[in-house]
């Protein structure tokens, strides 16, 4: 989830992936401005390409209009379930109508925390508001499979170690960094925007 995501795509529905441009248009048509960037999409498409090759399962929180769902559903293999999580009713419901015909897709209504009940996961997205991505409560060794990837987004670039955010501790950054289950990394997709990508390990 990005403040002005949806507009990152003005123009560009012609160029996307099917699922993506569907969920862009969604978000278009609801006012919905909150979604996955670009560049982020792109990380998320060959993330999930990596999931599960004897199956398995990606996991998302913050399902939004679905257009983050829609980069990881161009990316997947097939028999690789996808289960997103949306706390407002209104979304579940246009994403559940909107990608009604595709198949291994599930959408939870409720808080990000629904996500347990459908792990352990080869691929996890901590994405949208209130979801746990800035706390442990988000147990990287109940929720990925061993060799699992975890992804957290819309972080600012890091530019110095320790890492801080408006001149305090980035507790939202060093969660991950000091987890003694993960191997992290930072990604800079745009000069304004990173990613931490993680490992379980085995």
């Amino acid at each position: 989830m990005s403040i002005l995501g949806t507009a990152a795509y003005a123009d560009q529905t012609a160029a996307l992936p099917e699922p993506v441009a569907r969920a862009v248009e969604l978000a278009q048509r609801l006012g919905f401005t909150k979604s996955c960037r670009p560049e982020q999409g792109g990380l998320l498409r060959a993330l999930a390409a990596g999931a599960g090759p004897d199956g398995g399962v990606i996991g998302e929180t913050g399902t939004g209009c679905g257009v983050g769902l829609g980069w990881l559903l161009a990316g997947r293999r097939p028999g690789v379930r996808v289960v997103s999580v949306e706390r407002e009713a209104g979304l579940v419901d246009a994403v559940r109508e909107l990608f009604a015909d595709v198949p291994d897709l599930e959408v939870l209504h409720g808080d990000w925390s629904r996500i347990h009940e459908r792990g352990p996961f080869d691929l996890l997205v901590l994405d949208g508001g209130g979801n746990g991505k800035q706390t442990a409560a988000a147990d990287p060794e109940r929720l990925l499979t061993p060799g699992g990837t975890l992804v957290v987004d819309d972080l600012t670039p890091l530019t110095a170690w320790p890492p801080t955010y408006r001149g305090e501790p980035d507790t939202g950054r060093t969660v991950w960094y000091d987890h003694p289950a993960l191997s992290v990394t930072e990604v800079r997709l745009a000069p304004d925007f990173a990613t931490l990508i993680a490992t379980r390990r085995p």
